[in-house]
């Protein structure tokens, strides 16, 4: 049986995720194709259909990701460099006066990109097109006889503040993008004079704990939530259990292997990366396990640090036991403006400590302690009850809202923990079960004969829950 060559699979056959934005009733990229074949370039079938979407419009005529941006989670070696770059340039000919910013984190990174494209732009067939290539006093750019510019430079040498009538930008990278950097660049784009809309690429491999990744994740996390409309979201990645010197899976990470990138370039790479880890990510394009930390993305960490006020009063309490009660938590939750503080009040073995030391808190402050009543804490309640304490039950729904509530708060900068151990180790040890198109928290499948604790995440959990839902039913209070 005759194999199928991987340049002419399309883009739905190669990509482990595709988004659309909405409302695409038509797209620029024959044109760019148009002038690409008059430059002697061809692409990819997949390429093709990246293309399509990327340059779609919708019935106004404007990008259908002018908004929202494309978003590209792609390993090293697939060539987004190539797709990129020659849709940039095609637009840059086909629309006199376009300025492009073309952004890496490292200003390595950048020469090298700078490189690439000077070397596709020296092609006889692109190079008339070409008024002169500058790269003197930290200076690189593209100009074309027409007026269009590309400019290149580093996010960390503090290129792209101070400039206007941007009309793309390339954050390459992108798993390195500090909000800091958007702030200072994505207003450049409202001034861009051109009809269909100004566009934002955010391109990279999926990021390591240690970077500052919270908005490439955050994109992506869009995008896959279905609450994105206008983003343009592709990703290419191996199966996550992927054995990483399956070349079956390097293709299926890869639609460039073997065809455009050989198989010794892979190899080379393999070998290089020796951390394991960083060969899944960047040779293989696999994101990290959804695991608490992933959950919260960088955001978790982001919101370290900060201790909540003495004179703060105590708003909520939540309580958590794990299975067979041999665990259980109490954690206090504050409230400082829009700010949501948590700190773990009482973490210990069993539970049979847990009313004393509920009512010996109720003493001091009279807030409500909040048990899940479907979880394994539901058996204390009715000691609770007793010894007269206010008691919000929490029905199985709940968990649902208070997963996702507390993920976005911490998303939005609008919750704090100071990095208590007992905290940080329990979002370690969570992960995300699903529970039909939502989710709840879980605890990670133990690598030995112990089972995961997370009582301080769930009973921070129910806490944060306990002070999020003004328009929810009230809830049973004893």
């Amino acid at each position: 049986m005759q194999r199928t060559s991987r340049s002419t699979l399309r883009l739905s056959e190669v990509a482990r995720e595709v988004v659309k934005p909405e409302g695409i009733v038509t797209t620029a990229w024959p044109r760019v194709v148009a002038q690409c074949a008059d430059m002697g370039i061809v692409f990819d079938q997949w390429q093709h259909g990246a293309g399509s979407i990327i340059l779609g419009k919708r019935a106004d005529g404007k990008y259908a990701a002018t908004v929202g941006g494309v978003v590209l989670s792609i390993p090293r070696q697939v060539g987004k460099t190539f797709l990129v770059g020659m849709i940039v340039i095609a637009l840059c000919i086909l629309h006199p006066g376009m300025t492009v910013l073309w952004t890496a984190h490292r200003t390595r990174t950048g020469s090298k990109t700078f490189q690439s494209m000077q070397g596709y732009v020296k092609r006889r067939k692109i190079a008339p097109h070409i008024l002169g290539i500058r790269s003197v006093n930290g200076e690189q750019e593209i100009r074309f006889r027409n007026g269009s510019v590309i400019m290149f430079g580093a996010r960390a040498d503090g290129f792209g503040r101070g400039f206007d009538e941007v009309d793309i930008e390339v954050f390459d990278e992108a798993q390195i993008l500090s909000e800091k950097a958007l702030e200072d660049m994505i207003a450049a784009t409202n001034q861009s004079r051109q009809e269909a809309g100004a566009l934002l690429f955010f391109m990279g491999t999926p990021p390591r704990p240690s970077d500052a990744g919270e908005e490439f994740a955050n994109r992506r996390e869009k995008a896959l939530s279905g609450k994105s409309k206008n983003m343009v979201y592709i990703e290419f990645g191996a199966d996550r259990a992927a054995k990483l010197d399956d070349h079956k899976q390097w293709a299926k990470a890869n639609p460039s292997f073997p065809h455009h990138t050989p198989i010794e370039s892979m190899e080379r790479m393999r070998e290089n990366l020796t951390n394991e880890d960083s060969f899944r990510r960047e040779g293989l394009g696999i994101w990290d396990d959804t695991t608490g930390a992933t959950a919260f993305g960088p955001a978790w960490a982001a919101c370290g640090g900060e201790r909540p006020s003495k004179k703060l009063p105590v708003a909520a309490y939540g309580i958590a036991a794990d299975l067979d009660l041999e665990h259980a938590a109490i954690t206090a939750a504050y409230v400082e403006g829009d700010v949501v503080h948590v700190k773990p009040v009482e973490h210990a073995k069993g539970a049979g400590w847990v009313v004393d030391k509920a009512v010996a808190l109720n003493a001091k402050k009279a807030a409500p302690f909040v048990v899940d009543g479907t979880g394994p804490a539901a058996v204390l309640i009715p000691k609770l009850k007793t010894a007269g304490l206010r008691v919000v039950v929490a029905k199985a729904a709940d968990s649902l809202d208070a997963c996702a509530d507390i993920v976005e708060r911490a998303r939005q900068k609008t919750f704090r923990h100071a990095n208590y151990p007992e905290l940080n180790q329990a979002v370690d040890d969570a992960v995300k079960k699903a529970s039909g198109d939502r989710w709840k928290w879980e605890r990670r499948p133990p690598k030995g004969a112990e089972v995961p604790d997370i009582t301080p995440l769930e009973a921070a959990t129910w806490a944060v829950w306990a002070l999020a839902r003004p328009a929810a039913p009230p809830p049973e209070i004893f």
